[in-house]
């Protein structure tokens, strides 16, 4: 019988943290940390793995066993080397069960790969899996460490987000690069790939982008993040929309198309696409959401991060991200306020999407997961002594991007993105717990 040992620190000893930005985000589970890369050491006698089942792939496996650390859960407050992409500073919570499921072989986690509902998806079989089992391992070492996750314990929701969610989606993104960068000659620079996620709120879609991001990073991958969100009209401008749209709820505050900086988001993104050299860096903008008591407002210059050159690829997501407007005998029978945002989404395309190369959309059956998913964030906040919205706050605030789903939704899992090719399309759907399902 084979045996594979993992490398691992006993449970409460790790190096010290490097000196890095925190992040946050919000979450009805309890919070947990992040370690950046470890110096393995210790060989805790318990910590094996049997690869006696494992087809043709054990040797490989047991070589690529000495280059990954465990996962090894910890409580102990740890940053992640994070200033390069320019994502946002927040501190994570968990979005699993603490419950450890039984240890595994490696046998039994490619048969959970290959179970899982985008394995078809993205037209692999079972011999394409076991022939990449290491990038799977790769990815999946990786997560781990991110997520604070034991690796010899993981629970069956953990597996599923693993194996059947963030590591298959990254697979994705990865065969998207690959093609994206075989379309220019050697001699060429190579602009980076934008990748656009569009997913309703609440839906886990902040974690899984910088989830990505992570692995992309992690293995060698130059990448950089970005939200809609980053490109809302500053307060003053905000204010001046409300006051031209009287009595109309969808535009008194951020969130619907007209409360964007559209000329602003072309001037951002055409730059971005432009870091293809060593030494070329730009700050990328971000959005103050507490600002002017909630109302908002861009975030001074002198807090946004920097990113460098050559970046590989462009993380870019959104709650509206790929919505295109319908005719308006069609917006109005959702909601009369939602033909003045129609109309304004006319301009999206130009803005936004035609930048977008491959889409990623995240699909939802229900829009009332949309409250539900946001009433869990604000409680977990006011359950961590931070301010939150109360219920009837959280459904108001729901109420006013509701319109859109219903109206933009159907069209958009149907067609995809306007201008969207179909072979560069992932809709992932998932449940009410953020997991992927096999959907139709």
């Amino acid at each position: 019988m084979t045996i594979l040992s993992v490398l691992a620190y006993p449970h409460g000893s790790h190096p010290p943290p490097p000196s890095v930005s925190l992040y946050k985000f919000n979450s009805p589970f309890p919070p947990f940390t992040i370690l950046s890369s470890w110096n393995i050491s210790t060989v805790p006698s318990s910590s094996t793995f049997l690869l006696s089942q494992m087809p043709t792939q054990a040797a490989k496996l047991a070589m690529l066993s000495s280059s990954h650390s465990s996962w090894m859960q910890d409580t102990s407050i740890n940053y992640d080397r994070v200033s390069g992409s320019g994502c946002r500073s927040r501190q994570l919570n968990s979005v699993f069960s603490t419950t450890p499921a039984v240890v595994s072989t490696v046998a039994d986690l490619f048969n959970f790969i290959c179970a899982g509902p985008l394995i078809e998806k993205l037209g692999l079989t079972p011999e394409m899996v076991e022939s990449s089992i290491e990038k799977w391992l790769e990815c999946g070492a990786v997560l781990c460490r991110l997520f604070m996750m034991n690796e010899l314990q993981l629970s069956e929701e953990e597996k599923v987000r693993i194996y059947h969610y963030y590591t298959p989606v990254y697979i994705w993104c990865e065969d998207q690069i690959l093609h994206h960068q075989s379309l220019f000659k050697d001699s060429e620079e190579v602009p980076p790939l934008v990748i656009g996620v569009s997913a309703p709120q609440g839906s886990g879609k902040t974690t899984l982008v910088f989830a990505l991001d992570y692995i992309f990073r992690a293995l060698g991958r130059n990448s950089a993040t970005l939200s809609i969100d980053d490109f809302y009209l500053t307060a003053e401008d905000q204010a001046r929309v409300r006051s031209e749209n009287p009595g109309n709820s969808l535009l008194e505050f951020r969130g619907n198309a007209g409360t964007h900086d559209l000329p602003f988001s072309i001037e951002t993104l055409t730059a971005l696409t432009k870091l293809t050299k060593e030494g070329m860096k730009m700050k990328i903008p971000r959005y103050n959401k507490s600002a002017y008591g909630g109302r908002g407002d861009r975030a001074s210059s002198s807090t946004w991060p920097k990113v460098k050159g050559p970046l590989n690829v462009i993380l870019f997501e959104g709650w509206m991200l790929g919505f295109k407007p319908l005719p308006n005998e069609v917006v109005k029978t959702v909601d009369p306020q939602l033909e003045v945002v129609n109309k304004n989404l006319e301009a999206y395309f130009e803005a936004w999407d035609k930048f977008v190369e491959a889409w990623l959309v995240v699909k939802i059956k229900d829009t009332s997961c949309v409250y539900e998913w946001r009433l869990q964030g604000e409680l977990a906040m006011i359950a961590d002594g931070k301010a939150g919205m109360s219920k009837e706050e959280v459904r108001d605030f729901v109420s006013r991007y509701m319109p859109a789903y219903k109206a933009y939704l159907p069209t958009l899992y149907s067609e995809g993105p306007m201008g969207s090719d179909p072979e560069r399309l992932l809709v992932v759907e998932i449940d009410e717990e953020r997991n992927p399902i096999l959907g139709i």
